[in-house]
């Protein structure tokens, strides 16, 4: 019974994306949507995602340091292990897992609470495609959710730098050749690109959950909570099959 009801829930999340792009909103009225939802969803998220990054690559790379004990290993590893752990794993995955409980919540009680309040219903009266109307501008504003991504990964790499350098753990410039040895352009691209399917998870799940949310103000709660759990074991899930796929 539980498979049935999870298979169902699947077949109506794929029916939704499929609306969403079906008789698009006029464009003056989508432009200040989109508009709006950069300002809620990405600028409004660059302060924590900004100050996570910068101290948890001064961690990565202090935690690396100490583990360094033996002195026939070079200081330098410090800053290849900083760099590889904040460019493949902490940046892209770690930062949208956190972003799957801002942007998420957000998200999900914005429309439950449109839902809520019959909003949604008189969008459907006055002939406007709902979904289109409140998913679509999210879809677009995420794509410029690798752009904060870039800037996670820069701080993390300064945390680390700075971090190792003043705490006396390494020489700058031994951070600095390790941040730089054996660079393989490929994986920002694998970064970026994982990043872009985060970020359609991080519209559409959330979306979905508000939208078709039953009940009232507790269940607006209730359904920010799932929305977050659901997203965050999508991110984990996509992270395993897209980096089997393209590093594996």
């Amino acid at each position: 019974m539980m498979l049935i009801r999870y298979l169902s829930q699947i077949g109506r999340y794929f029916l939704m994306l499929k609306e969403i792009f079906n008789k698009q909103t006029k464009w003056p009225v989508m432009k200040s949507l989109i508009l709006k939802e950069i300002d809620d969803l990405i600028i409004d998220s660059l302060g924590i995602v900004c100050f996570i990054s910068f101290f948890i690559g001064g961690v990565v790379a202090i935690q690396t340091a100490l583990n360094l004990t033996n002195p026939l290993i070079p200081k330098y590893l410090i800053g290849f292990a900083t760099r590889q752990s904040v460019i493949l794993e902490f940046a892209p995955t770690f930062i949208s897992v956190i972003m799957a409980g801002k942007m998420g919540s957000y998200i999900t009680s914005s429309i439950g609470t449109m839902r809520v309040t019959e909003q949604i219903d008189a969008l459907e009266v006055m002939g406007v495609n709902s979904l289109n109307y409140l998913v679509f501008p999210k879809i677009v504003a995420l794509l410029m959710y690798p752009f904060v991504i870039g800037i996670s990964m820069f701080l993390g790499v300064f945390g680390g730098w700075l971090a190792c350098a003043y705490g006396g753990f390494s020489t700058s410039e031994d951070f600095i050749q390790g941040a730089q040895m054996e660079f393989i352009p490929f994986h920002i691209t694998y970064a970026f690109i994982k990043t872009l399917i985060f970020a359609m998870l991080l519209a559409t799940i959330p979306s979905f959950h508000g939208y078709y949310m039953k009940g009232g103000a507790l269940e607006v709660g209730k359904a920010s909570t799932v929305s977050f759990v659901w997203t965050s074991v999508c991110i984990i899930l996509f992270n395993y099959i897209l980096t089997q796929l393209l590093l594996g």
